[in-house]
């Protein structure tokens, strides 16, 4: 039997949530399970790890695209449960536990996963909605870690340097300190959360910002050396499901880029650039010699008109940082008789690098109807009631109607150098429209990112061109061939996912 709580429901933030588990037929050969199957059943039934010891949460997001794709990864686990003649685990959504905005940087959730399920279960595993997990070899790596002591396990990822997403830390030896791919999934045995619960509940959580959730939470756990170290798991993968590196793992990630069908079309972005008269030599040729070429509707506003560019004034005097005035006067053109009426609305940086056709085949999978914010999701003051917003240098995507949304608030920058992602991010947060993320836009460069994390992601975004040539990181990280493109999708194959 499941523990009461797992059975019943639990109560969070005032609402009663039911645990709901959905159950898919299963059917291998006239038994019932083939070899493999029975090799699976006897090698779970002489593990001593329990499957209902196990709590599952899903890093969900509330947009109806993520949340398809959380319902289809715990409709899978159930269904694994079921194939073992088992009871299912306790799944959580995590867009679904509570109405706090800050439940997706994971500590200010651990006093409810400590509270609520301390004392039935012995791993709380967090997964991604992309991470594939079979269930028979996650319990048998799970049970080599003594429950009853402090584990944090997951698949390490390191910096070659010290980068400023990770506000340098480390400087002397960045490759000394470990954190997990959250795609592999991670897990943190129950002593642990229940000693990180009470620290959280007693001292205040001190980040304003969050940058890059999982060097942070690794950072918190780690605590200057006197909580533990991410213990590596190799069977905890980042491999193509079905490919022969991932026949060991427990865990494996989809190679490719989201895509649900046909690719947006060209003519349904409207691609606002951020620039000033300063850069207009320096930056604006780049733009120009990478991916102008793959828009169709294009503009640059700078504080200048320069029509051998063309630049366009919106009567905005440039600013050093912020830049919200200019971005709003984006939003209220965008809306306009002035440009092409379209589905979507891509602002960038004038040192932004972006795959236009990667980002139509992402945008296939969101329904422009919707109030969608989509970029690299990034957090102020979270755990004090704060609001997420989506970083600027590495894009932001908005559909019609956010826009609309948007303008018709009546929010409005507080001055024009106000930070302008930072101030959407507020305008969002205040009409209870959801900030969607995705790992795939990037603020920094690609050598700011650990080479294991880029090595299973097929990018659309970089910023930046400090210290690089932004045209050879394009061409890199960005290019694609346009003939191998199936309508438009960049796959290897075209499997559309929910």
């Amino acid at each position: 039997m499941l523990p009461n709580h797992a059975r019943v429901g639990h109560k969070v933030a005032g609402c009663w949530i039911l645990l709901c588990f959905l159950h898919i037929n299963f059917c291998a050969g006239s038994s019932g399970k083939d070899s493999q199957g029975q090799d699976d059943l006897h090698a779970f039934h002489n593990n001593q790890l329990d499957l209902r010891e196990i709590v599952f949460v899903i890093q969900s997001q509330r947009s109806s695209f993520h949340a398809r794709r959380a319902d289809r990864r715990r409709a899978d686990l159930a269904e694994q449960a079921r194939a073992l003649a088992e009871e299912p685990p306790v799944v959580l959504l995590l867009h679904t536990l509570s109405d706090n905005e800050g439940d997706w940087s994971i500590l200010p959730l651990l006093p409810h996963l400590s509270s609520s399920f301390g004392r039935n279960s012995s791993w709380i595993v967090f997964l991604e909605e992309e991470t594939n997990v079979k269930m028979t070899k996650l319990v048998q790596v799970l049970g080599k870690f003594d429950k009853n002591k402090e584990w944090f396990l997951g698949k390490p990822l390191h910096d070659d340097e010290s980068t400023i997403i990770h506000h340098y830390a480390f400087a002397e030896n960045p490759s000394a300190f470990k954190y997990p791919d959250f795609a592999a999934a991670w897990a943190l045995s129950l002593p642990l959360v229940v000693r990180l619960a009470n620290k959280v509940r007693n001292e205040p959580l001190k980040s304003d910002f969050t940058i890059d959730l999982k060097h942070e939470v690794a950072l918190y756990i780690w605590d200057n050396g006197k909580g533990p170290h991410l213990t590596a798991v190799p069977e905890l993968c980042t491999a193509p499901q079905g490919s022969a590196p991932a026949q060991h793992c427990a865990t494996t990630v989809g190679s490719e880029l989201p895509a649900c069908g046909e690719a947006v079309n060209t003519e349904d972005i409207f691609v606002a650039v951020k620039t000033c008269r300063k850069f207009h030599s320096e930056r604006v040729p780049v733009i120009k010699k990478t991916w102008e070429k793959d828009a169709l509707f294009l503009e640059y506003y700078s504080d200048y008109a320069d029509p051998s560019i063309p630049t366009i004034n919106l009567g905005v005097p440039n600013t050093e940082r912020g830049h919200c005035g200019k971005t709003f006067a984006i939003l209220q053109r965008f809306l306009s008789s002035a440009v092409p009426s379209t589905k979507w609305l891509l602002i960038v940086d004038d040192d932004t690098l972006i795959s236009i056709p990667r980002l139509e085949v992402l945008l296939s999978c969101y329904d422009p109807s919707e109030p969608v914010c989509l970029g690299e999701r990034y957090g102020y003051g979270l755990n004090q009631g704060g609001y997420s917003y989506i970083t600027g240098g590495g894009g932001m995507v908005f559909s019609r109607e956010a826009v609309v949304r948007l303008l018709n608030s009546g929010c409005k920058c507080y001055s024009n150098d106000a930070p302008d992602d930072m101030v959407l991010g507020m305008c969002l947060n205040a009409l209870g429209l959801p900030v969607t993320h995705s790992p795939l836009f990037h603020q920094a460069r690609p050598e700011d990112y650990a080479k294991a994390l880029l090595a299973h992601q097929v990018p659309i975004s970089f910023h930046k061109h400090w210290n690089i040539d932004p045209v050879a990181v394009f061409n890199k990280w960005l290019r694609d061939d346009l003939s191998a493109r199936p309508s438009a999708g960049l796959n290897a194959s075209t499997k559309t996912e929910l």
